[in-house]
């Protein structure tokens, strides 16, 4: 994609990667590049610092937490667990089904709506971000409070709390409903191009890596980066296969990134100075047979900060020159230019490959369909038809694979299969009359009906108001409730996503997703004996046309829009 021009939706601008992937995109003369920061003193200092540099570009700061609600943004981590409410929309926002005012209220979804970007640009380390919010310290707390509730026989607030709590740090969920909410909103709005900066987690270094974050080597917290990091890299090559969004990739540095600047100054940690403690000799302590975490406070406070020689490495912090010294060392993590990487950036958006697409990488080397299974195929399905015939019995549905509208769509194919035959005779049927046999045929076949019913699917009858069920149901998802309150718009959803539905506006819907295929089938050139048609005359035509997994897969190719578009 040609840079000129177009407006550029920057995440992690104020960064040390984006900071240099800007100052690379101004030689290309973009229309305007939105730069998203976490907070609006970093965001509104990126546009001061480079817009000498910007020419004509415009630059405008955004800021707030992309991984949660708008009305959120600008709330710290701490502030949001520390608020019951707080912790329990986030709770809902990560947990709960997918929905539209879930994409709307999301910062994300705000901020592309917002400015429409022809391309976004991601060097916001997600994994960092999202698994350094530490599930196992949560754990420990929790579990305390676990063993203080059964000592005392009660469930006390705290308890409550610490749950909430390990709730709102799981990191696959928010992963999960971080990539729905980008992509649903990159769709929705157009945005032609989505390039990420990702991350190995241990700077290219295996599980022996001698740098940790706690007494473990490895870390369990450093490996958690690690895996969502991997997490990550899997769903945007899952949203690279996906029809109709954007050209989707990733460069993934693996090495140390370094470094923004070289100063004499005060040390910060998590952005606030070191304190500097002394403890005389005389106030040393004596060990005993516990560790006291709280000591016998004989240190004293000096009123000063650490102040040093350091070199800023941006997201990764500021190290001493012994520390730099060290991870850069041949055969340690070593280090790479955040100008090396902006340079790739850039060359992938204009379309020219540096081999560092890890995306593309993925879908040059993973394993897909192959022709030996192809040719195999039908002596599969053979087989099956010969076994059905042999022992008389139709397999239809087990609701093993899933989805349960998988499930529905067969078993409801079948039922027409079973009254009509083959697909011309299903829209010759008058509708009431196809409802009734449908009907009727359930009622004077157990064997089916007990089928449907036992693997989870209940039987929704004609006149909208019962339905014939076993012990289990697939569809609503219980979720820990035992009693859901019903409506009209619930019994819709409810028997479009998994019940066998013999209402007249499903029937309907049947025979309208016939008559389209027909319509294909028909206008199809009789003379094509080309390569060119998928489901030719041949496909469609053959010993039966009725053919209930034909039916399914058209459905959930173009009606659902579940279309494969890469081997």
């Amino acid at each position: 994609m040609d840079i000129h021009n177009k407006r550029i939706l920057l995440l992690g601008g104020y960064g040390l990667v984006g900071t240099a992937i800007i100052r690379k995109l101004f030689t290309h003369e973009p229309k305007e590049i939105i730069i998203l920061s976490l907070f609006e003193e970093e965001a509104r200092s990126a546009c001061e610092l480079l817009l000498p540099e910007a020419n004509a570009t415009k630059l405008t700061p955004e800021w707030g937490n992309m991984f949660i609600r708008e009305s959120l943004k600008n709330n710290s981590r701490n502030e949001i667990l520390g608020n019951s409410k707080y912790r329990q929309q986030l709770m809902h926002d990560v947990m709960d089904p997918f929905d539209s005012e879930m994409l709307s209220s999301s910062t994300l979804d705000v901020l592309i709506s917002k400015h429409k970007p022809h391309i976004i640009i991601d060097s916001v380390n997600s994994a960092t971000g999202l698994a350094y919010q530490d599930i196992y310290n949560g754990y420990y707390s929790l579990n305390y409070e676990l063993e203080n509730a059964k000592s005392k026989n009660e469930l006390t607030d705290s308890l409550v709390d610490e749950i909430e709590k390990m709730l709102t740090t799981l990191y696959v969920p928010q992963i999960i409903r971080h990539i729905q909410i980008l992509h649903q909103s990159m769709v929705n709005n157009k945005t032609g191009v989505y390039i990420k900066v990702g991350t190995t987690g241990t700077g290219g270094m295996g599980l022996n890596i001698p740098y940790t974050h706690s007494e473990e080597q490895p870390s369990r917290v450093l490996l958690s980066k690690t895996s969502l990091a991997g997490a990550h890299t899997l769903l945007l090559f899952l949203m690279g296969r996906t029809p109709n969004g954007p050209i989707c990739k990733e460069i993934k540095p693996a090495a140390a990134i370094a470094w923004k600047g070289i100063e004499y100054g005060e040390v910060k940690k998590h952005g606030k100075p070191i304190r500097l403690y002394d403890c005389p000799i005389e106030g040393a302590e004596f060990l005993s047979e516990s560790f006291s975490f709280s000591g016998n406070e004989n240190w004293n406070d000096t009123g000063e900060s650490l102040k040093s020689v350091f070199i800023d490495t941006g997201e990764n912090g500021i190290f001493s020159r012994g520390e730099f010294e060290t991870i850069t060392a041949a055969g340690q993590m070593e280090f790479v230019t955040p100008e090396e990487i902006a340079d790739n950036i850039i060359f992938e958006i204009l379309g020219d490959s540096t081999g560092h697409d890890i995306i593309n990488a993925l879908d040059n080397s993973i394993m897909g369909p192959t022709y030996r299974a192809g040719y195999m195929r039908h002596f599969a399905l053979e087989k099956m038809d010969e076994l059905m015939e042999q022992h008389d019995s139709e397999s239809i549905a087990f609701e093993i694979l899933g989805p349960p509208r998988l499930s529905k769509l067969l078993f409801e194919a079948h039922l027409l299969k079973k009254i009509c035959g083959d697909l011309s005779c299903i829209i010759t049927h008058g509708l009431d009359e196809l409802c009734q046999k449908a009907e009727n045929y359930i009622a004077e076949h157990p064997g089916l009906r007990s089928q449907m019913i036992s693997v989870g699917l209940p039987i929704l009858m004609r006149d909208g108001k019962q339905i014939l069920r076993g012990p289990i149901v697939k569809i609503p998802a219980q979720l820990g409730r035992n009693i859901l309150r019903i409506n009209k718009e619930k019994i819709d959803e409810w028997a479009y996503a998994g019940w066998i539905d013999l209402r007249k506006e499903n029937i309907a819907l049947w025979q309208s997703r016939i008559e389209n295929i027909l319509n294909f089938i028909q206008d199809l050139p009789k003379e094509d004996t080309s390569s060119h048609y998928h489901h030719g005359h041949q496909y469609w035509q053959g010993k039966d046309s009725l053919e209930i997994g034909k039916l399914a897969a058209w459905i959930f190719n173009h009606e659902d829009k579940g279309l494969r578009i890469k081997s």
